[in-house]
């Protein structure tokens, strides 16, 4: 009974940390292509632009449908203020008068840029603290006389801050405190609501990476758990002949082609599943135990896996297992093995 357990252990163990591995390795993509791109720093931005100075001649700066995302964010028009070395002046500056163009994300940036550095010409601040966004407005507010004042300025420019910004001054009742907590909780808000549709983009690149991480490694989820089971029956085979007599001895050398049975065991039992169908990606790097590591173009090999319907059901359980992501698979193999947590 302990021997069969320990086989279905081995064999979700293995499932496990293939499946960890693999979304490690989409997250990996999906950050540095959100990294290089610089798309949070752009998804902030764009809709700061679309609060404070309201949709521009092209229209809203933050796509609303998740192609336009993947077309417009990364290479299209940059919301992103040019970056400035220079600390915050001592004056916020007054508001722009209405249709000069002028933007107010530029006064707002003045106000915040200490904690920015260069993206390749444009801000890289990614997020704003609430708190801070408070200040910066209580700042343009004073720049501008008072907050009735303030607000009759975002009117005119038609900006779409003035309606948000006036229904927090009417709940603060004329309290300047009050409202700069308001304004505090509002943008609080209106940035967890911006979190939730960034990652809603998120999931979408994610599915994507996970379909082009299962064909180029030619995942076959299936596959590899009767691989997993097939390794463990041939580790039980050799225990098995190593506590037994010569007629094993021979039984052995038959499996390994009538040879040596002492090679063939050592470079069987170096090579796990896991090794074995990474071997069968379309570029794959095996290590020999003397010499280079030896990189190999598999295109031919990878075409007939992908191609072949049979190993189609396996790409499906390794994809659907990369959508739960790798803290799920984390998770999971912290259950497994016992390991704990450290907070």
């Amino acid at each position: 009974m302990a021997a069969v357990l320990s086989v279905y252990v081995d064999l979700a163990l293995g499932l496990v940390v293939a499946f960890l591995l693999l979304s490690l390795l989409v997250s990996g993509l999906n950050e540095a292509a959100v990294r290089v791109l610089s798309i949070r720093s752009k998804f902030l931005w764009a809709y700061l632009r679309d609060t404070m100075d309201g949709a521009g001649p092209k229209g809203s700066w933050l796509p609303a449908k998740v192609l336009d995302v993947f077309r417009a964010m990364p290479f299209a028009r940059d919301p992103r203020p040019v970056h400035d070395d220079r600390p915050a002046p001592a004056s916020a500056g007054e508001l722009p008068e209405a249709g000069t163009g002028a933007s107010m994300i530029n006064l707002l940036y003045e106000r915040v840029r200490e904690i920015d550095h260069a993206k390749r010409g444009r801000t890289s601040i990614a997020e704003i603290p609430p708190a801070r966004f408070a200040v910066a407005v209580m700042e343009l507010t004073a720049e501008n006389g008072d907050v009735e004042g303030f607000l009759a300025r975002l009117r005119q420019m038609n900006s779409p801050l003035y309606g948000h910004l006036k229904g927090v001054w009417e709940a603060a009742q004329g309290d300047l405190d009050r409202f700069r907590r308001g304004v505090e909780t509002w943008f609080d808000g209106e940035m967890q609501r911006l979190s939730m549709l960034y990652r809603r983009y998120v999931k979408w690149v994610v599915a994507a990476l996970g379909v082009a991480v299962t064909l180029l490694f030619s995942m076959d989820g299936l596959e590899y758990a009767k691989t997993l089971l097939r390794d463990n029956a041939y580790r039980a085979s050799v225990t098995a002949v190593a506590g037994t007599g010569q007629g094993a001895y021979d039984e052995l050398k038959q499996l390994c082609t009538g040879g040596d049975p002492v090679p063939c065991v050592t470079e069987t039992l170096s090579q796990p599943a896991l090794v074995k169908l990474m071997g069968q990606a379309l570029v794959s790097i095996s290590i020999p135990a003397e010499g280079e590591p030896d990189v190999r173009w598999n295109g031919a090999a990878w075409w007939e896996r992908v191609s072949a319907p049979s190993h189609w059901p396996g790409f499906l359980l390794t994809y659907v297992a990369l959508l739960f992501g790798a803290p799920f698979w984390w998770d999971v193999l912290r259950r497994i093995t016992g390991v704990r947590s450290r907070r």
